[in-house]
């Protein structure tokens, strides 16, 4: 039998952990809330990040990263992704020999504007071919209670990628396999900024035509960056791009979309990040796309807008009235 190792025990590592459960890999989750490990291996619940909601049989909690590790052919990182650099350097040691890494995550980091994958290579010493990619509409609720939906494993290795399909693989998970880490791993991040600017959107009162603007323009823009740093043009188009755009912008399970519309309604950054509770990774991503972005002299408006929104403290009726005075244009060159 395959084994898992997640760590993170927060809402999508705590799911992911139950994907690979039901797909009958047998599984360590790591957290370091004592609290809710003994929660979830007493009463197959987590309560704290999934309330109410029951866990499969046979998933093993632990506090103790060392433990989770052991014996594990595949390692799933669900870690916030400014912060994984510093919570996971100490253990590249008890990465299993020939282990499969796969991130989880969904930012650029700020500073570096390293992709996850790229910070789990160097903080662990892996090599390319064992390190993935897991991205696409992964709203952690809605796979929590088994609705269905597919997903996309990113790798270079087919084997590596084919082994994290086949761990995952069930009556309600599709997981596809696409060999363009850059361009999953981009749109992964990028559709989160894109969130928070149709949340603010959302959160001024404007309606579905404002949303579909934004959404389009939004992946106009991605697919344009994504192209400038080698990524396929297809996978744009896909699961990773078009489909975790869509869920992202349009569901209020978002904490993206639900931090932008409490900025939309006037709440200034730090309250709306209280509010919104967990981690919403396009505000800190924003700056790091803005920047990857001016590298490659991409032009990215409404990237620039949320972090003009959220980072510049600029008015949000002079942000929206500066974005739609740009000089016009064709829409397909």
């Amino acid at each position: 039998m395959t084994r898992a190792a997640v760590l993170g025990s927060g809402a999508w590592g705590t799911t992911f952990a139950a994907v690979l459960r039901d797909a009958g890999t047998e599984v360590s989750l790591w957290g370091r809330d004592a609290g809710a490990a003994a929660q979830i291996n007493a009463e197959r619940r987590n309560d704290r990040f999934l309330p109410g909601m029951d866990l499969p049989e046979g998933i093993v909690a632990t506090t103790d990263a060392r433990e989770a590790l052991e014996g594990a052919d595949i390692v799933a990182i669900a870690l916030p992704a400014q912060k994984v650099r510093g919570i996971i350097g100490e253990y590249a040691d008890a990465v299993p020999d020939g282990a499969v890494v796969a991130s989880l995550m969904k930012g650029i980091e700020v500073g570096t504007h390293a992709r996850m994958s790229d910070v789990l290579r160097e903080v662990w010493h892996l090599p390319a071919d064992r390190t993935l990619v897991v991205s696409g509409p992964n709203l952690a609720r809605e796979i929590a209670v088994k609705q269905p939906t597919a997903t996309v494993v990113a790798g270079t290795n087919t084997a590596a990628a084919e082994l994290v399909a086949a761990a995952t693989a069930s009556s309600y998970f599709r997981p596809y396999t696409n060999p363009d880490v850059v361009g999953v791993e981009l749109c992964g991040a990028f559709k989160n900024v894109i969130a928070v600017g149709v949340g603010i959107t959302d959160g001024m009162g404007f309606g579905h035509n404002t949303t579909a603007t934004v959404i389009t323009r939004g992946l106009a823009e991605i697919t344009r960056l994504g192209v400038a740093v080698g990524a396929h043009p297809d996978t744009f188009s896909g699961l990773a791009g078009m489909g975790d755009l869509i869920a992202t912008c349009a569901s209020p399970l978002s904490r993206n979309h639900t931090l932008g519309a409490h900025i939309g309604r006037g709440l200034g950054l730090a309250e709306a990040i209280a509010r919104t509770g967990g981690t919403a990774e396009g505000v800190q991503t924003s700056l790091s796309i803005q920047e990857l972005a001016r590298e490659h002299d991409v032009d990215v408006p409404i990237c620039d807008a949320v972090v003009d929104t959220l980072h510049h403290e600029l008015p949000i009726g002079e942000v929206l009235s500066k974005l739609l005075s740009r000089p016009r244009k064709a829409e397909v060159s």
